[in-house]
């Protein structure tokens, strides 16, 4: 088994940072991949960017390109999601995901899944 637990979310105001942190504990050697993914009120999860654990590879959605970056730091069994000039769109709740597979976008292929952190972007 592999447990997620994510932090970092917060409320600020639009065109602020925030870094999202995912501490992966267990048997982390299963994992392949650790994606971040989001859900607002009244929508559907969506994919917003994996890496894999090992190659560095990495993918973001069209909405976050250019915003947000990806990172890993295996020392640390963490990944980081930093958010840079963060929009009102950009609210919801953040899952970091685990997978045993290479990135996918569907939420279908990842295994394990944290609580969630909420991320609150004001205008």
């Amino acid at each position: 088994q592999v447990q997620l637990v994510e932090s970092g979310g917060g409320s600020v105001q639009a065109g602020d940072s925030l870094t999202l942190s995912c501490l992966a504990s267990g048997r982390t050697t299963s994992i392949y991949t650790i994606a971040w993914f989001r859900q607002a009120p009244g929508k559907e999860r969506e994919f917003v960017s994996a890496i894999t654990w090992s190659f560095r590879r990495a993918e973001y959605a069209d909405p976050v390109k250019g915003r947000f970056t990806i990172s890993r730091d295996n020392a640390k069994n963490t990944v980081y999601l930093q958010m840079d000039s963060l929009k009102p769109d950009d609210t919801g709740a953040y899952y970091c995901a685990a997978a045993e597979v290479g990135i996918a976008r569907n939420s279908d292929n990842y295994n394990w899944w944290g609580q969630g952190t909420q991320v609150t972007v004001s205008s």
